[in-house]
């Protein structure tokens, strides 16, 4: 059994200003809760994963700084991810 964390930035065009961030924590392959920058905050898939994503949406300060993730780590990166050649 493994628990884990992926972050990642989805492009919904080919617009690179047009991208949403996430993270999701797994427990055995199964998606439990996640962040999505557009929805703004967290929501669970599970049980356990509902109470887990009501607790974080209440640490105003988390969800300030998950929200700032879209900026920090995604567009922060886009100049990496997409080099022109």
């Amino acid at each position: 059994f493994r628990e884990y964390l992926v972050d990642r930035c989805v492009f919904n065009s080919s617009e690179l200003n047009d991208f949403e961030f996430i993270r999701s924590e797994f427990y055995n392959k199964l998606e439990l809760f996640r962040f999505s920058s557009s929805v703004g905050k967290f929501v669970g898939y599970t049980e356990w994963g509902i109470k887990q994503a009501d607790y974080y949406n209440s640490q105003t300060s988390y969800l300030q700084s998950m929200k700032a993730s879209r900026e920090t780590y995604c567009l922060h990166n886009i100049g990496i991810w997409y080099q022109n050649p």
